[in-house]
């Protein structure tokens, strides 16, 4: 019966919840409620309570059928009353790579004083997560999708629900949120050779920052290569030092679509510029990126590795 119930009227046959921008507040023409599996087989035993208190006449059975029918309607009230003004909101997800999975911050809070129990979140067909929701204060949830292809991967319908406080009943609503994950290309696999550095944009090699001859020692800097930092000298607990050469300066590396094999496909050369992304940012390299319609000035830190992975995650999306 419970299994008919919920073909007939399941959240498939209800009206969407509009989706407004931002954060959600479910209010009572959002959210529905029906009786579980045990619902169905608790109120199938206080009719025969009922049943068995007439045809036998028996007075403290009938006090002990009412008593019981009304903790079923009470659970009701507290079930519903559990998602009530219940406020959800995205949190901002950090951006991963293909073939791992997106983790989607979901923020919910309660408007009241009401200590809310048991809230689940399902995505996907599948329950994913419960959560306490203490008054007036935000929790945070998570939600983990597979990211299975590069680009933006939106969060996309969510259900939050309930069954507290005895199982009896099950509240729930569906919505959207406005939340998407950034999905990296999946970086190729192994050691890459970096393409041949190149000249800077005035034609020649500057002198005075090579790597040719060894000039001395100055202070570390955050960014500066970790292959130039002097481990001898802080292994003997001096401080952090870098070494400063003379002599015909490195070019800048370009990591250039033109440049790779012909025979590559599409996704085959954004995964191996990934993996040559990945490579000069842990190495402190100055490096720059080139594809078709876009090109990115060579510098070095991790904001422009991210935005160089960025423009190939979105690469003809």
């Amino acid at each position: 019966m419970s299994l008919a119930l919920r073909s007939r009227f399941g959240p498939r046959d209800l009206p969407a919840t509009a989706a407004p921008p931002g954060e959600v507040v479910l209010t009572q023409r959002v959210i529905y409620i029906l009786p579980t599996r045990a619902g169905v087989v608790f109120a199938g035993t206080a009719v025969l309570m009922l049943t068995g208190c007439i045809n036998y006449d028996l007075g403290l059975g009938f006090v002990l059928t009412f008593l019981v029918s009304a903790i079923g309607i009470v659970s009701i009230l507290h079930t519903f009353g559990n998602l009530a003004r219940l406020r959800i909101a995205p949190g901002r997800p950090r951006a991963v790579f293909a073939g791992d999975d997106a983790v989607f911050p979901v923020l919910l809070s309660g408007q009241g004083s009401l200590q809310r129990y048991a809230i689940g979140l399902r995505a996907a067909a599948q329950l994913l997560a419960f959560v306490d929701v203490p008054p007036l204060r935000t929790t945070r949830a998570e939600v983990r999708l597979p990211a299975t292809r590069r680009g933006s991967l939106p969060l996309g319908r969510i259900e939050v629900l309930t069954t507290f406080p005895l199982g009896l009943f099950r509240a729930w609503s569906s919505f959207e949120l406005d939340s998407h994950c950034l999905v990296y290309p999946k970086p190729e696999s192994g050691q890459v050779p970096f393409p041949p550095a190149q000249a800077g944009d005035s034609g020649r090699l500057e002198a005075g920052q090579g790597q040719d001859d060894f000039s001395g020692l100055r202070k570390y800097h955050a960014g500066d290569s970790l292959r130039h930092v002097a481990w001898k000298a802080a292994a003997r607990g001096q401080p952090m030092m870098t070494k400063q050469f003379t002599g015909p300066a490195a070019g800048e590396i370009w990591l250039d679509w033109s440049d790779l094999p012909p025979g590559m496909g599409t996704e085959q050369r954004l995964s191996r510029l990934t993996r040559w992304v990945l490579d000069a940012g842990r190495a402190g390299e100055t490096f720059g990126l080139r594809i078709p319609s876009i090109a990115i000035a060579p510098a070095s830190g991790l904001l422009h590795e991210e935005q160089c992975l960025a423009a190939l995650a979105l690469f003809g999306t």
